[in-house]
């Protein structure tokens, strides 16, 4: 895609940031099986993947566009190999945000609450994109409302989601 940038350099830039502020959040999206792609190449995104451990990633399967330059490339890669290239890349980033969610158990974030119901809230970090991102959900909720900004405890994650109980107010 003609973009100038190199895996080894963009590694040495996250890490410069996550040292200067380690709340750092880092989101990107890929695509999966653009025309000429190689496994060798894909390989090479999981293992950049594997190592930039990026907080939120997002891929599609490459398509064509009305009017894109990339619509004449050469190699189109088979519709099996973007889903099969899209499942891998998923599948792995789905463990990478596990463990960086996994990190956050026993932490106190700041969420704002985005629904109330009977049996707890739904909320969000400031990491996350609503109808995005993951949910931080509320077990206690009581004297809450949707816009409150609440500080919470994490106790447990998943692939994608937190659980958390308001800590004193």
């Amino acid at each position: 895609m003609k973009r100038p940038a190199s895996g080894e350099r963009n590694l040495e830039r996250l890490q410069r940031w996550r040292e200067l502020c380690p709340q750092l959040v880092v989101r990107s999206t890929f695509i999966a099986g653009f025309p000429g792609e190689t496994e060798a190449e894909f390989e090479e995104l999981l293992d950049f993947l594997d190592d930039a451990e990026l907080d939120r990633v997002g891929c599609f399967r490459y398509s064509p566009v009305d009017g894109a330059a990339a619509n004449a490339l050469p190699d189109p890669v088979p519709e099996e190999v973007k889903e099969d290239r899209w499942q891998r890349l998923m599948e792995l980033q789905a463990e990478i945000s596990a463990d960086r969610l996994q990190a956050k158990v026993g932490r106190e974030i700041d969420v704002i609450v985005d629904t109330v119901e009977d049996d707890g809230a739904c909320a969000r970090s400031s990491a996350d994109a609503p109808e995005i991102d993951g949910i931080v959900h509320l077990r206690e909720a009581d004297g809450l409302n949707a816009g409150d900004i609440v500080r919470v405890r994490i106790e447990s994650a998943d692939n994608y989601d937190l659980w958390a109980v308001p800590v004193a107010r």
